[in-house]
C-alpha cells in the first residue's frame, strides 16, 4: 500500500478519554484518526476554511477501524495518516500505535467525498484540489 504524503501526531492518551479500567473507549480511536487526518490535509494546504475557499467541502462516506491492543490513560500514542488514493475519492489510511508498549493499537480507513458549495457530490476528486494531493 502506497504511503503518500505520511505525516504523524503524538499525543498522551487524557484521563476523560478512558473507561473505568481506564482503557481507551473504542470511539475516541476514530477521534484520534482525526488528528491524524487534520493534520495530513493542513500539510497539504487543505484544512477546511482552504477548501471553503476553493468553493468545495469533504464529506465522509465511509470509515472503519481494526483494534490490535489497548491504549490506556496516560500512554504516549503516535497516529500516522497517509492517502491511499486522492482520486476518484480520498482515502486515508491510519496507524494508531502505542508508543509505551511499541505496539500498534488499531489500523483504519476512511473514505471522503468532494462537493460543491451547496453540498452535491462532486464524481471525482476537482482539479483544483488534486494539484495540492498529488
Amino acid at each position: 500500500m502506497s504511503r503518500l504524503h505520511e505525516v504523524s501526531v503524538e499525543f498522551e492518551v487524557p484521563f476523560h478519554d478512558v473507561d473505568i479500567l481506564q482503557i481507551v473507549w473504542h470511539g475516541h480511536y476514530y477521534k484520534y484518526m482525526e488528528y491524524g487526518r487534520t493534520a495530513l490535509m493542513r500539510s497539504r494546504g487543505l484544512d477546511v476554511p482552504d477548501l471553503q475557499r476553493l468553493g468545495y467541502a469533504s464529506l465522509l462516506v465511509d470509515s472503519h477501524c481494526r483494534y490490535t491492543w489497548p491504549l490506556r490513560y496516560a500512554d504516549r500514542v503516535r497516529v500516522d495518516a497517509w492517502f491511499v488514493s486522492v482520486t476518484p475519492r480520498l482515502v486515508v489510511a491510519y496507524r494508531i500505535r502505542n508508543l509505551n508498549q511499541d505496539r500498534c493499537s488499531a489500523r483504519g480507513q476512511t473514505i471522503l467525498v468532494t462537493t460543491d458549495p451547496e453540498g452535491r457530490l462532486l464524481p471525482e476528486t476537482p482539479d483544483a484540489l488534486l494539484k495540492y494531493l498529488v
